[in-house]
């Protein structure tokens, strides 16, 4: 994990002032990290950058503690796990970094709303796909399964053409990262189930 270090390190600066307040944490891999619009796409929720180039769930995981000391958000956002796959874990050891990363929320934020994006069907990684959809499924289905404060957001097949294939149009040329179309969705996504989730917390 010694790699991740400079990342880690800046994340770890961030002053103790800025992590009070009503926030939404996004935390995961580039994905996050490169979403330089954070602020714009969600001025309501005061979000805060938690991510790291690079970042598997493995990661995010074994540097949670590091990197959340402080911080008392009302919402918690996470992207990662394509990078492990791409790595060469399987799905099950995906998931079960996820029900490890369940239980570090849980014991520092208490049952605030979390909300897990599922892994995108990337150009570059469509060879795959149904490792893919085998851990959203996974993770999607634990989540139900527990019905309690996660939340499973469903990019996946949003990020589909009408042929059933990766949009070029939400990728930037590597295939790989969003393009600001690829944000525009995400955006959208996240916020229709943030509204959902707060009308259910009202009823």
């Amino acid at each position: 994990m010694y790699w991740y270090e400079d990342e880690v390190k800046h994340l770890e600066a961030i002053p103790q002032q800025g992590r009070k307040g009503h926030l939404t944490l996004f935390y995961g891999s580039s994905s996050i990290r490169l979403w330089h619009s954070l602020s714009a796409d969600f001025p309501l929720k005061t979000p805060i950058n938690l991510g790291f180039g690079g970042a598997t769930l493995a990661a995010c995981v074994w540097f949670f503690e590091r990197i959340m000391v402080g911080y008392t958000p009302e919402a918690f956002v996470f992207y990662a796990g394509d990078n492990d796959l791409g790595d060469g874990r399987n799905p099950e050891e995906v998931y079960l970094f996820f029900l490890q990363l369940m239980v570090k929320a849980e014991a520092r934020f208490g049952d605030i709303p979390c909300y897990f994006i599922s892994l995108k069907p990337s150009l570059s990684r469509w060879h795959m796909a149904d490792q893919f959809r085998y851990t959203n499924n996974l993770i999607e289905s634990e989540i139900i399964k527990r019905n309690a404060n996660w939340h499973f957001i469903d990019i996946f097949s949003k990020m589909l053409d009408k042929t059933g294939k990766p949009d070029p149009l939400y990728y930037e040329q590597d295939g790989l990262h969003l393009s600001p179309l690829g944000y525009q969705l995400w955006q959208l996504s996240i916020l229709q189930k943030l509204g959902q989730a707060s009308s259910s917390v009202n009823i």
